[in-house]
């Protein structure tokens, strides 16, 4: 028997992303690499399938096209500011309950360092984000 509050789970990981977030001069815009990690709970019919075809799974590339659009349409001052709009993104999407995002600023002058956020919201916070 499969528990009621089994979820499975969508993935994206390392999602390189053209935003230009805070103060930064063109220089180091140039040398910031944002990248976005995405977990999304969703109902386990849409993972676990009894019958090969995209109606009866998430489609994630329109999801990705909109957040591209989302990254892209502006500056940011905050990383917190883009998560957030990400969350209700995808919280808009027919299926989702949980949404883990996480978003770093990889730095080419930090050999390897990164500053970033993550957000983790339950099926509770994800649903009041369409209210």
């Amino acid at each position: 028997m499969i528990h009621a509050k089994s979820l499975a789970l969508i993935e994206l990981r390392g999602l390189e992303l053209k935003v230009h977030i805070g103060t930064k001069t063109p220089e180091d815009i140039k040398s910031d690499i944002h990248l976005l990690d995405l977990t999304l709970g969703v109902a386990l019919g849409q993972v676990l399938i009894l019958e090969d075809g995209m109606e009866h799974v998430f489609d994630y590339d329109p999801l990705i096209v909109e957040i591209e659009k989302l990254s892209s349409d502006g500056t940011y001052d905050t990383q917190e500011r883009l998560a957030t709009r990400i969350a209700h993104l995808c919280a808009s999407q027919r299926g989702v309950r949980t949404i883990e995002i996480c978003l770093k600023n990889y730095l080419k002058r930090g050999a390897g360092s990164s500053v970033g956020i993550r957000l983790r919201l339950d099926e509770t916070d994800t649903a009041k984000l369409l209210a």
